[in-house]
């Protein structure tokens, strides 16, 4: 038990250590059982959510995490707010447009596109403010700009991206910049031309020019979003 308690001290104090989760800190809760540790709690962003659960896993004896943190939802939504917001996104994203697109609805798979010729198939569940994703799509692009759609939908308050690669694929950091890059390049908010964009080992680096900080904040969050991402830096430097 005390070398639990001692775990879990050592938790703590990676998570404070981290400025960016701290305000949230104390909202957290943590469990520990032989080497599983569960965290439950809240946060302001999907940064926080994912930097704690990064420095977390640093922790010697920590040999699995349950992920159960929460992103503060922009906008309150109800799930059902969510899961239609959700479903619009990947109906009228053309990356998607081969994919069949389901939902569930009172106990319910409901499809909402079947393409003759479909090539993967999305299932969207929202309980909670949780979004799951379920299926296969073509490629780990697909998976990726499937996930940050949904992230995108202010209600939402994490994502659960389950989707398989079929046929089965080698993931690159290649092709996670270019997912990046294809994130920015939709975001209306964020002008992707002066910004680039580097991986290496599942930590994005952003370099170039924004005019406003706000933008500078918008591009993080846009490649926090992309599945497989550990960390951002983000080196964007703010000129009018």
């Amino acid at each position: 038990m005390r070398h639990e308690e001692s775990m879990l001290d050592a938790v703590r104090n990676a998570v404070l250590s981290e400025p960016r989760v701290r305000p949230n800190a104390g909202a957290m809760h943590l469990t520990l059982a032989n080497g599983e540790l569960t965290m439950e709690g809240e946060v302001d962003h999907v940064a926080a959510k994912k930097l704690a659960l990064e420095a977390a896993a640093r922790v010697p004896g920590v040999d699995r995490i349950i992920d159960r943190l929460h992103v503060r939802p922009a906008t309150p939504m109800g799930d059902g707010e969510i899961r239609d917001k959700v479903c619009d996104a990947l109906l009228e994203e053309t990356v998607l447009a081969s994919c069949a697109i389901r939902a569930w609805n009172k106990g319910q798979l409901e499809t909402l596109r079947e393409p003759a010729d479909a090539n993967g198939a999305i299932e969207v569940r929202v309980e909670d403010g949780v979004v799951t994703l379920d299926g296969d799509v073509p490629g780990y692009g697909e998976k990726r700009i499937a996930g940050v759609l949904a992230w995108w939908v202010p209600g939402s308050c994490d994502v659960i991206n389950g989707l398989g690669v079929t046929p089965p694929e080698q993931d690159s950091e290649a092709g996670m910049t270019d997912a990046v890059l294809q994130v920015l390049e939709k975001d209306p908010f964020v002008n992707a031309e002066s910004i680039r964009v580097q991986t290496r080992r599942a930590v994005v680096y952003l370099d170039g020019t924004v005019p406003r900080q706000a933008e500078a904040k918008l591009a993080e969050n846009d490649a926090w979003y992309v599945f497989g991402v550990d960390r951002v830096v983000n080196r964007l430097e703010v000129r009018a």
